[in-house]
């Protein structure tokens, strides 16, 4: 820091505060800087600002700085929060395809249902379950594979390809979701119905696929 800068910071009575501060934010921004980083000028630029609003100095000045002060780092601190929460939410639905890195056949993911249901893991045996509902109706050809497809965007298109089941196709995409995203256990009777409704659909005859 030059000598004018730092007299000018150390100033009791001529100069106030943050006229000091601009003062030697002015100088230090001369030809001596023209290298600082752009990280090391935003603090100080950020410091500035800061410096500007306790400026008030004590009493009521200060107290209305300092409230100042709060709200903007609060403000940022929901930001933040909210840039987390909606990266964690693109994560989850880039993960949220109804098959894993695995690839099965219809007929293996209902062996592991089966055999998970044995188990009373009935979350994991309701996405086995789902699951070998959405392969068999692509090995099928009653939908076209799609990569990431999740359980609702599959309802939506088996649905249009089986009208007839479209409601029980949502119904079990919306069991899937729960288990898998809800936090929800599962339960038999949820199983039973992604069973009862796997049989139907083996049987069930479909229009183009989608």
């Amino acid at each position: 820091m030059t000598v004018r800068a730092a007299a000018l910071l150390a100033s009791p009575v001529d100069v106030g505060r943050g006229q000091a501060a601009r003062e030697a934010a002015r100088e230090l921004s001369g030809a001596g800087y023209q290298h600082e980083s752009l990280v090391d000028r935003l603090q100080r630029e950020i410091s500035q600002v800061l410096g500007d609003l306790m400026n008030g100095g004590t009493g009521e000045g200060g107290v209305v700085s300092l409230v100042v002060i709060v709200v903007v780092l609060a403000v940022l601190a929901m930001l933040v929060l909210w840039a987390l929460r909606r990266f964690s939410g693109g994560r989850r639905t880039e993960s949220g395809a109804v098959f894993g890195q695995r690839e099965r056949t219809a007929a293996e993911h209902r062996a592991e249902a089966e055999r998970l249901a044995a188990e009373g893991g009935w979350a994991g045996a309701i996405q086995e379950r789902l699951r070998a509902v959405a392969r068999e109706l692509e090995e099928r050809a009653v939908v076209r594979p799609m990569p990431g497809r999740t359980a609702m965007e599959l309802a939506e298109v088996a649905g249009q390809a089986l009208p007839p089941h479209a409601a029980d196709l949502r119904t079990a995409a919306r069991l899937f979701d729960d288990v898998t995203y809800g936090g929800a256990g599962g339960t038999r009777e949820g199983y039973l119905t992604l069973t009862a409704l796997d049989e139907r659909l083996r049987s069930a005859r479909a229009g183009v696929a989608s």
